[in-house]
Parts: C-alpha cells; structure tokens; sequence
C-alpha cells in the first residue's frame, strides 16, 4: 500500500493533491478583515481543519507572512462583495455574528453540506446588505465586558464546531 502522504519535500502541488480527499466540505469567508495577521492566523487555522476553500471578499493586506507557508497548501479565492454569491452558487452562506444572530454555534445539530461560514472584520462585522443574503446567521457565546472574540479565535471555535460533529466517536480521518 502507498503511503497517504507524499514526502517532505514533496511541491506544495503534490501535497495538496494528497490532501485532497481529507478535506471537510465547508469553505471560510472572510469580508474586509483588514488584519493581516488575523487573515493569515486563519489560513493556519483552516489548513489544521482542511477547509475546501478560502474566500477572501475584497482587498486584503498581505498575509503570506502570517500564514506561515500554509497558503501553498490551501484554495485561496480573491472575490470582491458583488460576485462573492456567484462564486458560492446554490452553497448554504452562514454569517458568523453575534448582534444579528438567529441561534448560537453551539445550538447547531448539524451543518449543511458545503457549508460557507462567513466572517466579518473584528471592528465592522458583516454589513446588514450581505447578513439579509445568508442562509443562516450565528453567534458563538460570549460573555463579559469585551464584545467581540479575535476573528482567528471565533474562526477556529466554527471549524473546532464543524469537526466536532463530522468526526463522532468511533470514526477516523
């Protein structure tokens, strides 16, 4: 049997390609971070949860550093606001937001196949144009004076959420 992975040096292509079938069947969104380092923090996170893709929704600083090399090994989508739902098509958006929230992260049962979570900026949120779009919209509890997590915290708290119930007792990757 050969082995699942190919070896270190291996082209980020080759490992990719390996990592293909693994991966989960939700996507990140991410609208107008404006945080570098919160965006390439995030692109770690979702390379540990195998995300199938990456959208960036508008012009975002440079996150490569941040990223840590992750972004080779990962489908990184560029889209503006206007052609973010042409780019998802008939895939279920939730919005992750505290203030708009329907029900809470830790009240889902189950996800939606491919599954678009979508984040705001820690400072703006989501615009309510873009929240009216979503199919769904989420809020992770929090409690306290501070009124916001770090995205790259509520981000992993979302995919730690997803893995939780796709991988139940008795399965393996």
């Amino acid at each position: 049997m050969p082995p699942l992975f190919p070896p270190l040096d291996a082209s980020p292509q080759e490992i990719k390609s390996a990592l293909a079938p693994l991966r989960a069947d939700f996507s990140i969104a991410l609208y107008a971070s404006g945080n570098a380092f919160a965006l390439g923090a995030i692109i770690r996170v979702a390379h540990n949860f195998l995300a199938r893709e990456i959208i960036i929704i508008g012009e975002e600083p440079a996150y490569e550093k941040a990223s840590m090399g992750m972004e080779k090994f990962e489908s990184i989508v560029r889209t503006d606001e206007p052609t973010f739902f042409t780019h998802v098509g008939t895939r279920p958006v939730w919005a992750i937001e505290k203030d708009a929230a329907r029900r809470t992260i830790t009240s889902v049962t189950a996800f939606p196949k491919d599954v678009v979570f979508l984040f705001g900026s820690e400072r703006f949120g989501i615009p309510p144009e873009v929240l009216s779009k979503c199919n769904d919209i989420v809020g992770i509890p929090i409690y306290g004076v501070n009124h916001s997590l770090p995205l790259a915290v509520a981000a992993g708290i979302v995919m730690h959420e997803h893995a939780r119930r796709r991988f139940i007792e008795g399965t393996t990757l």
